[in-house]
């Protein structure tokens, strides 16, 4: 049995929302944050220097360098679901288990899907910055989404409640997740294709609900971009890198997409100068998706219970570990957290 006083914990943001911060607290362990959210030397530096046992990772990058400068890690859980920003493989060669708390943001990613896409159809953000540059621009060529088809790629708790309500919409919806196509859709009135291509060629809405990693980094390019009915809309709340941004602007130029709503960019935040923050069609946001006080405090104490958890020796639902390997090769724990 390891024995300390103290358990130390890493968030690598500058605060934590208070339902997390409470639980580390009746825990008895210190909390270290950043002073920088964006300093991925900040990270190393304090893995480096710091007996961290733990580390609750929001959105800036974990590195196998930061991983591996800290001999004390135990355990590290994202705030939220994606892990592209954490080295999954340099903590499972450490034999530390990645936890993610799924389903904690999925309402509040829901709505900014839902609030992207009717923005997006109507061009609401474009006659919103006319009127307030004192231009009484009356856009008249939005699209209604009754009767229109909306593509799902990923069908999981955020994709099937943007369908729920999009079915009530009048539109149909159509949904590929490589996971769920050779079973029933979990939705009724949602129709499962068999594959991406199935899907893009019905979709006058598409909306990302996906992983990034090696299978879905860059997706979608030219060439599925030109498989859509023309004028499409898309709306991207899942990560910037899914999709081919050059090909992404293009596409929208050319009248290919009617529209994008964006809250996820390849390049975060989104450069000055950047030909998406031109485009007169497109609406952006900046990866806030599941930022609403609701969500930060769900993923905060999810987060917290997830590393609370391993290193109690009560480790939380095996479901929410993205490296199970380790679970089963850690099958004694042993190790408190006191005061």
């Amino acid at each position: 049995m390891r024995k300390q006083t103290t358990t130390t914990v890493l968030v690598t943001a500058p605060k934590l929302a208070k339902a997390g911060v409470d639980l580390l607290a009746e825990a008895g362990a210190r909390v270290i944050y950043l002073k920088n959210a964006d300093s991925v030397e900040e990270v190393e530096h304090l893995m480096a220097t710091e007996p961290i046992d733990a580390v609750i990772s929001r959105t800036v990058k974990l590195s196998a360098k930061a991983i591996a400068a800290c001999p004390t890690l135990r355990v590290i859980s994202k705030h939220g679901v994606g892990v592209s920003n954490i080295d999954v493989e340099a903590a499972t060669e450490r034999g530390i288990p990645v936890y993610v708390t799924p389903g904690a943001n999925a309402q509040s990613v829901a709505e900014m899907t839902l609030g992207l896409m009717f923005a997006a159809a109507r061009r609401i953000g474009w006659m919103d910055r006319e009127l307030h540059e004192g231009r009484w621009s009356r856009a008249q060529d939005g699209v209604e989404l009754r009767g229109r088809t909306l593509g799902l790629v990923g069908f999981g708790q955020i994709g099937q409640r943007v369908a729920t309500v999009c079915l009530a919409l009048g539109m149909e919806v159509v949904a590929f997740d490589p996971a769920l196509k050779a079973g029933a859709s979990p939705v009724a009135g949602v129709r499962m294709l068999p594959s991406l291509e199935a899907l893009l060629s019905l979709s006058d809405v598409l909306s990302l609900h996906v992983p990034l990693n090696k299978h879905t980094r860059n997706m979608l390019g030219t060439s599925q971009f030109a498989a859509m009915p023309r004028g499409a809309i898309l709306v991207n709340t899942a990560r910037g890198e899914v999709v081919d941004e050059p090909a992404l602007i293009d596409a929208l130029q050319n009248g290919q997409l009617h529209a994008a709503g964006l809250d996820t960019m390849a390049q975060e935040p989104l450069p000055a100068g950047s030909p998406l923050a031109a485009l007169p069609n497109v609406v952006l946001t900046p990866h806030v998706g599941g930022s609403t006080p609701a969500a930060l405090a769900g993923m905060a104490s999810g987060a917290a219970r997830n590393v609370l958890g391993w290193l109690q020796g009560q480790p939380t639902d095996p479901s929410a570990c993205v490296n199970p390997q380790v679970l089963r090769s850690n099958t004694s724990i042993t190790s408190e957290v006191t005061a």
